[in-house]
């Protein structure tokens, strides 16, 4: 019958919890140690006791602290895939250029401040690991939806390309405004203004009556 366990799937779900909460324990063990020290001089024993778990069970689950902080990106890049999604669903049924981009962007920092317990540790001269992960995803995730963007547009240069120029630029002016000191609401704001502007121009796009400012 529907809605009855045999005493079989009642083990499985139980088992299922005790993974779910043991991963979350390393987890947020692994942030909560990102305060203190370099993702390198991180250990698996000083993990381990912070965490409250064994080493036989870390590796149970993980193979090395790498394969620890790729899970917390994952579980985080999930997150900010389906903001991404509503946003084009609530906002862009008419796939607009630069309303698609602009919910792009809308989705990085808003699951970046929403984060910074985490993303804050990105710096790349105290953990280049860290940063160089954050910024691949962000670049796939960029690239992803430029490859979508060409599929209805003449593009002048390839999504990689395009990503890259896109991610640099974010990077630079969000690092930029933080030595500034410029509110979070503000930079949002003006990162959303430069974005918008720039796609408008038509640079990305082949200049076939200015697609970008039809689809703007």
């Amino acid at each position: 019958m529907s809605g009855i366990y045999t005493e079989k799937e009642k083990c499985q779900v139980m088992e299922d919890k005790r993974i779910i909460k043991t991963k979350r324990s390393l987890k947020a063990a692994m942030i909560k140690m990102l305060e203190k020290e370099s993702f390198e001089s991180i250990s698996i024993t000083e993990l381990c006791r912070e965490a409250d778990v064994s080493r036989i069970t870390f590796y149970s689950h993980y193979s090395d602290k790498y394969a620890l902080l790729d899970d917390i990106f994952n579980d985080l890049l999930i997150i900010g895939t389906e903001d991404y999604q509503r946003r084009q669903r609530e906002n862009n049924q008419r796939n607009s250029l630069v309303a698609g981009y602009v919910n792009v962007l809308d989705s990085i920092l808003k699951l970046y401040y929403d984060r910074f317990d985490f993303f804050r540790h990105t710096n790349p001269e105290k953990n280049p690991y860290l940063a160089s992960r954050y910024y691949s995803i962000v670049l796939e995730t960029v690239e992803k939806h430029t490859a979508h963007v060409k599929e209805r547009l003449r593009l002048k240069y390839s999504p990689k390309k395009i990503a890259g120029f896109m991610c640099f630029g974010l990077f630079g002016f969000i690092n930029e405004s933080r030595e500034e000191k410029t509110p979070i609401d503000q930079i949002e704001q003006e990162a959303r203004m430069l974005l918008t502007d720039m796609l408008r121009s038509g640079v990305l796009t082949e200049n076939e009556g200015n697609p970008a400012r039809k689809n703007g």
